[in-house]
């Protein structure tokens, strides 16, 4: 694991308005209720369908608001290898995080994750995804984060992917398991830009700041309970890997 280095606050600037409330009780932020039931995690059936396994490394590549929780969560999925925070969606040009957070560059904050499919399946990592990731019936937006670059997308690399990626949205909104309707697009895809090295493994490095604590950790513990088989304690973390 890498040595805490200082981060701005300047720059993940969204996550700095909570900074001030620090040392109040979680509960008693006026927004910690309706963002946490908005985030909570919900029992659902796994696929129907599933890729067939082939090889030992395979990829996938979800979107689901800030890529803070989404990556600390596949990261401490067994059979997980690697969990990268990054952009996809949009232009290599503008794969940054001060230009993702304008919301008009076509990018999402997204996480690319390889994996074993002989330990985890493309379907595990979906209803993981669904259940306990993020929140997938908020259009353009997770908990206080707003915009395009939050919305929940899943980006497909061939028409199998495409074909359990709708049969299970299918099979959860029959389900009725939600509030309301899943509302995670489908995109191709294109490319994967991975983020500043400030953002990755930001979940394990920064513990105590107050957005982790409050939208994050309660993702983590989820992951614990909804899926004790899959859960790992430590982190496979990308550390010093060379991300721009």
């Amino acid at each position: 694991m890498p040595a805490r280095s200082p981060i701005s606050l300047t720059q993940p600037r969204r996550r700095t308005i909570l900074l001030g409330l620090a040392a109040l009780p979680v509960l008693a932020l006026p927004f910690a209720r309706p963002v946490r039931a908005q985030e909570a995690p919900v029992e659902i059936p796994s696929p129907a369908l599933d890729l067939e396994a082939t090889g030992t490394t395979a990829t996938a590549t979800f979107a689901g608001g800030c890529f803070w929780g989404v990556q600390g969560v596949f990261q401490r999925v067994k059979g997980v290898s690697n969990a990268v925070s990054g952009y996809s969606g949009g232009a290599a040009e503008t794969a940054t995080y001060d230009l993702t957070t304008r919301g008009d560059t076509g990018h999402a904050e997204t996480v690319e994750i390889t994996y074993d499919p002989s330990q985890v399946s493309y379907g595990d990592l979906l209803h993981i995804f669904f259940s306990v990731a993020h929140n997938p019936t908020q259009l353009n937006f997770q908990g206080p984060d707003r915009g395009t670059q939050y919305r929940s997308t899943i980006f497909v690399r061939t028409a199998e992917e495409e074909e359990v990626v709708r049969a299970y949205i299918a099979q959860l909104d029959a389900a009725n398991l939600f509030e309301g309707p899943i509302v995670t697009t489908i995109e191709p895809f294109d490319a994967f830009y991975p983020a500043e090295q400030y953002h990755q493994d930001f979940l394990t490095l920064n513990p105590d700041w107050p957005y982790i604590v409050v939208h994050d950790l309660p993702k983590i513990a989820a992951l614990e309970a909804l899926f004790p088989e899959s859960f790992r304690a430590e982190p496979a973390l990308v550390g010093m890997l060379p991300v721009s």
